[in-house]
């Protein structure tokens, strides 16, 4: 299926989107075109930072659809911090040049969150995984099966945004919360899933299947 009635530009970037336009024709209409061309190409980046595009959500039994879009930089048997539990992870590293827009890896219950304040290190090393400032969802499947998606800030991210809270009901592919600028999102499964993806595969949120729960 695919999502819909969302705008092209993420809401979280309006502000920013009309405060760099403007000031962009302001410099271009007092000093001219050549002393402007720095500040329309700074609109033209936070545009393009925040676009938020409607994507064709896989209709899969038993798929875990990507979070975010980026690059998997990591996955494998790890411990799972907020389950303590052993789990399967899979880490999405977003830089600026993706779309920023957090998406629900499965439909369920949202169990819990836990937030946790951290450091800013550069969100492509493993350990901003348990050292950065972090939000991270349990949410249980209609299964039974539990997976934890944790947004991850980055180095030069300094917000993250999250739209859910504990005992709502979320749906696969929807949109639940944004990160600025540059960051990662892990997926922690249970040990019986079965990874889509590959080390390296670039990814998109809510387009494609990263894993499959049995």
């Amino acid at each position: 299926m695919t999502d819909s009635g969302y705008p092209i530009l993420a809401r979280e970037g309006w502000w920013h989107t009309v405060s760099a336009v403007a000031v962009a024709a302001l410099v271009h209409f007092f000093a001219g075109y050549a002393w402007a061309i720095p500040f329309w190409i700074f609109a033209a980046f936070i545009i393009q930072f925040f676009r938020d595009p409607p994507r064709q959500i896989p209709d899969l039994p038993g798929g875990v659809i990507c979070p975010a879009d980026g690059t998997i930089i990591a996955q494998g048997e790890v411990d799972d911090p907020y389950l303590k539990r052993r789990a399967k992870r899979l880490s999405v590293f977003m830089n600026v040049f993706d779309v920023h827009s957090n998406r629900i890896p499965v439909t369920g219950k949202v169990q819990e969150c836990w937030y946790n304040k951290g450091k800013f290190i550069n969100a492509s090393l493993d350990k901003a995984s348990s050292d950065n400032e972090r939000n991270a969802m349990w949410i249980k499947t209609d299964q039974g099966q539990d997976v934890v998606v944790v947004q991850v800030a980055g180095l030069i991210a300094r917000r993250i945004l999250c739209y859910v809270q504990s005992g709502e009901r979320v749906t696969l592919g929807e949109r639940y919360g944004f990160i600025r600028f540059g960051s990662r999102v892990d997926v922690y499964l249970p040990l019986n899933a079965q990874f889509r993806v590959s080390l390296g595969d670039k990814v998109k949120g809510a387009a494609d299947v990263i894993a499959q729960l049995t």
